[in-house]
C-alpha cells in the first residue's frame, strides 16, 4: 500500500481503507465452521414455523450436519418436510447483537446412508464430541441441511447472497481459530511494531498510536489515532496465509517491513 504524509497540523491521514478481504462465501464457510449452535427452523405439520436451538457440525462441503431425536418437535418435523433453515451467529462477539457477523442457510435436510452416514454423523462428532453417546439410540437419526442458499450478514449496511456453488467453492479462514488471541497480543506486547506498519505500510503517516482491529488470511486491519482523530486502514500479507501458524511469522515480516522502511528514512 502506497505511504501518504500526515497534512501541517499532524492528522492522520490514510488512503482510503482497502484491500483483499473475505468475501462473504468465505465469511460464511468461516463462521459455520468456528460455532457449533445454530437455530433450525423447520416446517410444522400445519404448516407453521417451528424454530429450535440445535447444535451440528460442518461436513467438508460446509453442510451442517444435525443429530436429531423424533422426541423433538423439529425432528418430527423433518420426518414430513425437509425444508429447514439454520440461522447462526457468534454470541461472544462484542458490541450489539444486530452488528454482529451472522449467516442463514436454507436448503433441504436429507438422511444418508451407508458410508455416507458415517461420515456426516464423524464430521458431527468432531464438532460435538460427546454426541457419539446417543448417536446409537433408536430415536437420535443423522440429518443434512444441503445449503442451497446462504444469507450473510457482516454487520451495519454489509450482506450478500451467496448460492451452493459459491458457499461450497469457499474455504473456512484457517487463522479464523486463533485470530483473536493473535490481535490480543499484537495489542499487548507490540504496540511499536504496530506504529510502524501504521505509519510504512498502510501510509497513516500522521499516526501517534495504532492497534490492531482484525486478522484474517488476507491481512491485518487497523485503527490507527493521531491529533484526535482515528481511521481505519488495512495492510495485505504478501501471499494469503494458508495455517494458523503463518499468523506470527506473517506479523513479524510486516514489522521487519515497515522498520526497515523507517530506518531508510
Amino acid at each position: 500500500m502506497s505511504g501518504h504524509d500526515s497534512n501541517d497540523n499532524g492528522r492522520v491521514d490514510t488512503p482510503p481503507e482497502g484491500g483483499r478481504r473475505r468475501n462473504a462465501a468465505e465469511e460464511a464457510r468461516t463462521l459455520v465452521s468456528a460455532v457449533t449452535v445454530g437455530y433450525l427452523a423447520t416446517v410444522g405439520d400445519n404448516g407453521d414455523p417451528w424454530c429450535s436451538l440445535v447444535v451440528y457440525g460442518p461436513d467438508p462441503a460446509g453442510d451442517p450436519v444435525l443429530l436429531v431425536s423424533t422426541m423433538a418437535e423439529h425432528g418430527r418435523n423433518l420426518a414430513n418436510d425437509p425444508r429447514a433453515s439454520l440461522a447462526v451467529n457468534d454470541p461472544s462477539a462484542p458490541g450489539d447483537p444486530l452488528d454482529r457477523p451472522r449467516i442463514t442457510l436454507a436448503g433441504r435436510c436429507v438422511q444418508p446412508e451407508g458410508d455416507a452416514a458415517e461420515a456426516a454423523l464423524d464430521a458431527h462428532v468432531a464438532a460435538i464430541p460427546g454426541a457419539r453417546l446417543y448417536a446409537g439410540w433408536d430415536d437420535f437419526s443423522v440429518w443434512v441441511l444441503e445449503v442451497e442458499r446462504v444469507r450473510w450478514v457482516g454487520g451495519f449496511a454489509r450482506m450478500d447472497t451467496v448460492g451452493p456453488e459459491e458457499y461450497r467453492a469457499a474455504q473456512p479462514d484457517p487463522t479464523q481459530p486463533i485470530a483473536a488471541k493473535a490481535v490480543e497480543h499484537l495489542n499487548k506486547s507490540h504496540a511499536d511494531g504496530l506504529l510502524a506498519i501504521a505509519r510504512e505500510l498502510a501510509g497513516a503517516r500522521g499516526a501517534v498510536s495504532a492497534v490492531c482491529t482484525g486478522i484474517d488470511r488476507y491481512g491485518i486491519d487497523l485503527s490507527c489515532t493521531g491529533a484526535g482523530q482515528s481511521a481505519a486502514a488495512r495492510v495485505l500479507f504478501d501471499t494469503p496465509l494458508a495455517q494458523a501458524g503463518d499468523v506470527r511469522p506473517a506479523t513479524v515480516e510486516l514489522a521487519q517491513r515497515a522498520r526497515a522502511l523507517q530506518a531508510g528514512g
